[in-house]
């Protein structure tokens, strides 16, 4: 049975099947909703209202770490340094990637060819060994990185990009540019797909280059961890499609783990250095105006008119809006104008074209066999 984005589910069937999905696997779990403070972006969703109650995660107690605002978590640094935001190369020849399981948020979003980038945002995961293949920049990739603080990780880039990090004098780290000495090579693989780096590597290089080892990042509201939603339509399984026909992610949910693990054409999508899945608590799939600028196919995509948006996580689609304010990072928006609280854990967010229509790229399911 397929739920498209257009449809909407009886509440006897919505009841009957969120019962049965969730609190089955949830039965041992008390939800404790206490009331917060959200933001209000400037334009609210105009989706039928929902009844909505939202549990923020109370104050921690003391730890030896600081609690991420990217996660929510106790961070495996011990403290917070300025997050990477690392271009990854996701062509087929590059996939396994390493590293990426391990990015506080990941991003896709077309590059050329019907091609998607990675941006994996690293800021709390200690000791990552290994991050790539490394790839170019475009502007829109810069915009989203530096939106969370971080020093631009990459090889090469666009004209347009070049002109924005030579005349803004940007944070970044070029591997045929002056931050060579912090990548390498990997033998087992063939140019362009073979270039790496590793947290430390990237740290050093950047306290060599003179970048302020902290910054301050903006964060997410985070609700708490044994919180149930009683908002949305049961969403076990996640089908987009980007642009080409024969790429497609999918995304499947575990309610033992609370997360969707995500699939590349209809296989696990694994990271190299560890063999283990690559999962989300929370995934954003939003709608974006794209436009081809030349003839060798680069785009220009808004990252902050805002638009369309689906938020799945722990089982249950919700949709709005996704808004940007200006110097802060894309939020999604509920129906009530509110933004919504996300979940302890990593945050996948997908960028996909308006074009046809947002719905005809997304569509979520009560389980993979009928995507």
């Amino acid at each position: 049975m397929s739920i498209s984005m257009n449809r909407s589910v009886s509440r006897p069937v919505y009841a009957l099947v969120l019962a049965a999905v969730l609190l089955s696997a949830c039965s041992n779990e008390q939800a404790n909703p206490v009331p917060v403070q959200t933001s209000v972006p400037t334009a609210a969703p105009t989706l039928e209202p929902q009844p909505t109650e939202v549990a923020q995660t109370p104050a921690p107690e003391p730890a030896a770490g600081a609690i991420s605002g990217l996660t929510g978590l106790v961070s495996e640094e011990g403290s917070l340094p300025r997050p990477l935001a690392v271009m990854i190369n996701n062509a087929p020849a590059a996939r396994p990637q390493s590293g990426i399981s391990e990015a506080d948020i990941l991003y896709e979003v077309l590059a050329e060819g019907g091609i998607t980038r990675l941006i994996g945002i690293f800021q709390s995961h200690a000791g990552v060994v290994k991050i790539g293949p490394i790839r170019s920049i475009r502007p829109y990739l810069l915009d989203i990185g530096e939106s969370y603080g971080g020093i631009t990780v990459h090889a090469g880039g666009s004209p347009d990009a070049y002109a924005i990090l030579q005349r803004q004098k940007k944070a970044d780290m070029d591997e045929i540019g002056r931050a060579g000495a912090y990548f390498w090579r990997d033998k087992e693989r063939k140019a362009p797909h073979n270039l790496y780096s590793n947290a430390a590597k990237l740290r050093e290089g950047a306290g060599k280059l003179g970048y302020a080892e902290s910054v301050k990042v903006p964060g997410f509201l985070f609700n708490d961890p044994d919180y149930i939603p009683v908002e949305g339509t049961p969403a076990l399984a996640l089908s987009v499609n980007f642009l080409l026909k024969s790429y497609n992610v999918g995304y499947q949910y575990n309610a033992e783990q609370r997360t969707y693990a995500r699939l590349v054409n209809g296989k696990p999508h694994l990271d190299l250095n560890n063999n283990r899945p690559v999962e989300a608590a929370n995934i954003i799939v939003m709608g974006s105006d794209h436009k081809v600028l030349d003839d060798v196919g680069r785009l220009q995509v808004d990252t902050e008119l805002g638009g369309e948006a689906v938020l799945l996580q722990r089982g249950v689609a919700i949709k709005g809006k996704w808004s940007r304010s200006p110097g802060d990072v894309i939020r999604f928006v509920k129906k009530d104008g509110k933004e919504a609280l996300m979940f302890p854990g990593i945050t996948h967010i997908l960028i996909v074209p308006n074009s046809p229509s947002f719905s005809s790229h997304v569509e979520y399911a009560l389980a993979p066999a009928s995507l």
